[in-house]
């Protein structure tokens, strides 16, 4: 549907990004991500041919858009983007209405057929009580959702959009990336987009496309990008790591002597290794499993760990190490819901922790 040969964009002579190449199929979904100011708004500007392609080629089908006229790329192509547009005394339901005027003549009248179009965009957008309020006068959010009814109301065979989930609450952001993913599906539209939100761009796109350093780094499924440390090198990350497992960003951990020792386990030390962390409070951790809920941020946040392998009892040499580990430090939390047979040794902690005299703190009297 949507197809970019080694693009060169930019401003005047000056090159942003080059060696943009990316494919789109109808019904499929790509984001662009990556640091800001590396280019991701101005790739999809250029796409839209409101800026000079400086190289390469963009083909809708089997047509290229630079030859294109302005109207027959209109009804193929829509473009939202998150810039203010002048809507001086115009109502929700008239910025929806311009996404007809592709198909209107010289003087802008929409048919009856076109007023149902804009009807039931807004509907889609959940948008219908707004029909006549001033769109001056409504939330950025819901500025948002009109400017995609009135992307929807284009009926475009490919559709652009920059940042679509800005300035939307949680709920939105789902309810907006739901929505689009359907409209691709449904009506086998191709959807490009910019996102700075991760995790949702890891479960919502069919391919993503990364830029670097000025240039397009990576391509592939979102299993492919949001692999190893990937994405750490892509941002540069420094104060923290980003978590694949979760699609989180995680901060750094508290450098020094651990005082606190956290048996945890089954996803119960999340919260506590996440509130010590807050704190200011350096922490060991043990024993967990190398395939547990636990052991990614365990990682990431412990001064030190004590591990076992996949699958496997935890052997009388870890269960020695978190010991010694675990005498050190002057607390313990136990936050292990379930002991089974693989982890029958984080039990011998706590009574070990409790027999010595150590203070054992459940994760509710942090």
């Amino acid at each position: 549907m949507l197809r970019a040969e080694e693009l060169s964009v930019g401003y005047g002579r000056k090159i942003v990004v080059s060696g943009v190449s990316f494919e789109v199929k109808a019904g499929e979904v790509i984001s662009i991500i990556g640091p800001n100011g590396a280019g991701k708004s101005t790739i999809l500007k250029t796409i839209a041919s409101q800026l000079p392609l400086l190289s390469g080629k963009v083909h809708i089908g089997e047509k290229i858009i630079s030859e294109m006229s302005e109207k027959e790329l209109s009804r193929k192509m829509s473009l939202m983007l998150t810039e203010r547009i002048n809507s001086e005394m115009m109502t929700c339901y008239d910025i929806a209405a311009t996404g007809r005027y592709p198909y209107t003549g010289m003087f802008g009248i929409l048919e009856k057929e076109d007023r149902k179009i804009v009807e039931e965009s807004m509907s889609l957008t959940g948008i219908s009580y707004l029909r006549d309020v001033d769109f001056r006068n409504i939330s950025d959010g819901q500025r948002q959702c009109v400017m995609l009814a009135r992307a929807i109301a284009q009926e475009p065979e490919v559709m652009l959009l920059d940042e679509p989930t800005s300035f939307l609450d949680i709920d939105h952001k789902l309810e907006l990336l739901t929505l689009l993913r359907k409209l691709a599906r449904d009506k086998q539209i191709a959807v490009v987009m910019t996102i700075h939100e991760l995790d949702l761009a890891q479960r919502f796109s069919d391919k993503v496309l990364c830029i670097k350093d000025a240039k397009a780094d990576k391509y592939g499924t979102p299993e492919l990008v949001f692999s190893g440390s990937y994405i750490n090198d892509l941002y540069s990350i420094k104060n923290g790591t980003f978590e694949p497992l979760y699609g989180s960003s995680e901060p750094k951990r508290v450098e020094g002597t651990p005082d606190v020792f956290v048996i945890g386990g089954g996803g119960c030390g999340i919260p506590v290794y996440h509130k010590l962390q807050r704190e200011g409070i350096p922490f060991a951790a043990g024993i967990i499993h190398e395939n547990d809920i636990d052991y990614p941020l365990a990682k990431h946040l412990a001064v030190k760990l004590v591990s076992e392998r996949a699958y496997e009892p935890i052997s009388e040499q870890n269960y020695n190490k978190a010991l010694e580990m675990m005498r050190v430090c002057s607390k313990v939390i136990f936050c292990t819901e379930k002991i089974g047979a693989m982890n029958q040794k984080n039990l011998l902690l706590k009574e070990t922790a409790e027999k010595e005299g150590k203070i054992v703190i459940l994760p509710h009297e942090i």
